[in-house]
């Protein structure tokens, strides 16, 4: 494999059947892949939605997949990268982000409307520069190729790949069932011009022998003339910072199940409340890649009975997610826990909820608000939005973050914690991602276990940073092990082949 020496790199575009048929760890798995043999790869979403976000290091806000695949690269992430979030809010709105500084709400039928007028220039000139100084770009899809409804305003799939002449290959889940169907449909939906960009498939998270898929990958090549590039097995672990949502059933880790003991004789209980519209629930993946730390996610006052520690996380919905504590009897319950001494921890949002009151015309518009009076804080929304990454100490230990929010917090007492107070043993910090750093988590964890009347001690040697590493290694082997990566690399560098046939009926 070699580099390009002259002209634009190549770039390839990884869409899939469905949203979270893999195509943000199969994006970061071939630009690991990539890395590892010295070509230099640059990863691309012309537009992502999302309500986990990251602010790079000239403060622009871009989605945390996006991060995520720029480590998987071992390049800093950028606006480039992802010129185009969407955050999810009230009444069937998105703050629309563009090039990492927020520019307004708008409907979704809105920004259907208007958003290759709005943004489309931009996004081919940010995906341009990316393949002017990387010799590839992985670029990754949105939902499915095949919304025809959405076709004609599309610029993140299709209407992406026609612009720039990018190979596609489309990713499909089979533990979801239906595969062959869904790959052979999507092709078949879409019209004459885009199936000629349209190379082959990659079936993911398959369990148990692959020579009995064998006859189905035969007959698929035979019906679209397109082969399977891959079939990659199930593995635990690996769905780190998803961007489509919170999947309950697979949150609790980072890498495989850590099966190691805890350090002392009790494990540690974190319960996080999955309040409406939650944000950069990413920030507990550093607890739960402890030994002994238990995670779970919980939206019932009894399920955070027995907790050590309670995590309010961050919101898009300040105001909605007050109003829920309140309904479901979880606001009483962290009273509760106040008063008894016993842990809670608010970040972001979720800081926000444990002050005083709310002053926003910003985000909900429903002016003064209570909050919950377990911090003395009072929060102002303002329309400009504060991305930071600020650094401090906390613990005696030096801690960094990084900051997303237009709340700005009138602190009125309590001790000094970075990015908000704390009173007893409740915490409150607009820094995301104070977790990830290794000293200050095993300072605060064995602050909590104290606090909760639990002999758990923190394992001295996990370090978070590494655990990412071999997790997003374990991705790029999954590529380089289970991919036809020769055919892969043929794709990037020469574009999508000649002749490829037409799969009846086409888009309508």
């Amino acid at each position: 494999m070699r580099q390009r020496e002259t002209g634009a790199g190549g770039g390839l575009l990884i869409a899939g059947t469905t949203s979270d048929a893999g195509k943000s760890v199969v994006t970061a798995g071939i630009c690991r892949w990539l890395v590892r043999r010295g070509v230099r790869v640059a990863p691309f979403k012309a537009q992502n939605m999302s309500l986990n976000s990251f602010v790079t290091a000239d403060g622009a806000e871009i989605g945390r997949a996006q991060a995520m695949q720029a480590a998987a690269a071992r390049v800093e992430p950028s606006a480039l990268m992802n010129p185009v979030l969407l955050k999810p809010g009230g009444d069937r709105t998105s703050q629309v982000v563009l090039m990492g500084r927020p520019v307004g709400e708008l409907s979704a039928r809105g920004f259907h409307d208007q958003r290759r007028a709005m943004v489309f220039d931009r996004v081919l000139e940010c995906l341009a520069e990316l393949r002017r100084t990387h010799d590839a770009v992985i670029c990754e899809g949105a939902g499915s190729p095949a919304e025809i409804n959405l076709r004609r305003s599309d610029i993140v799939n299709m209407g992406l790949a026609r612009a720039a002449r990018l190979p596609v290959v489309v990713v499909g889940d089979i533990d979801r069932g239906g595969v062959f169907a869904s790959l052979f449909g999507t092709t078949a939906l879409l019209s004459a011009g885009d199936q000629e960009l349209m190379a082959g498939y990659l079936i993911n998270k398959f369990r148990g022998d692959v020579r009995l898929l064998e006859p189905g990958l035969e007959s698929l090549r035979g019906l679209t003339g397109r082969p399977v590039l891959g079939v990659l097995p199930h593995r635990d672990g690996l769905g780190i910072d998803e961007e489509d949502g919170l999947r309950l059933s697979t949150r609790g880790t980072v890498r495989e199940a850590n099966t190691a003991p805890p350090a002392g004789s009790q494990v540690l209980r974190v319960a996080v409340i999955a309040v409406p519209l939650m944000s950069n629930f990413t920030d507990v993946d550093a607890l739960a890649a402890e030994p002994g730390v238990v995670v779970r996610f919980c939206d019932r006052a009894e399920e955070i009975a027995d907790a050590d520690l309670v995590v309010v996380p961050g919101t898009r919905g300040t105001v909605r997610a007050l109003r829920r504590l309140r309904e479901r009897g979880l606001a009483e319950a962290l009273a509760r826990r106040a008063a008894e001494g016993r842990p809670i921890l608010g970040v972001c949002g979720g800081f926000q909820i444990l002050g005083e009151r709310v002053e926003d015309e910003v985000e909900s518009r429903a002016g003064t608000v209570e909050g919950l009076g377990l911090l003395p804080v009072r929060i102002r929304f303002d329309r400009d939005k504060t991305l930071a990454r600020p650094t401090g100490r906390a613990l005696g230990e030096p801690v960094t973050g990084y900051e997303i929010h237009h709340g700005v917090a009138d602190v009125r007492g309590g001790e000094p914690f970075p990015g908000g107070c704390r009173v007893g043993a409740v915490w409150g910090t607009h820094w995301h991602g104070m977790l990830e750093c290794d000293g200050f988590r095993r300072a605060f964890l064995r602050r909590v276990a104290a606090d909760a009347g639990r002999d758990f001690v923190p394992a001295p040697d996990t370090r978070f940073a590494a655990l990412r590493e071999e997790q997003l290694d374990r991705l790029g082997d999954l590529i380089e092990e289970h991919a036809d990566t020769d055919a892969l690399w043929r794709l990037i560098e020469k574009g999508p082949p000649v002749g490829l046939p037409f799969v009846p009926p086409g888009a309508p």
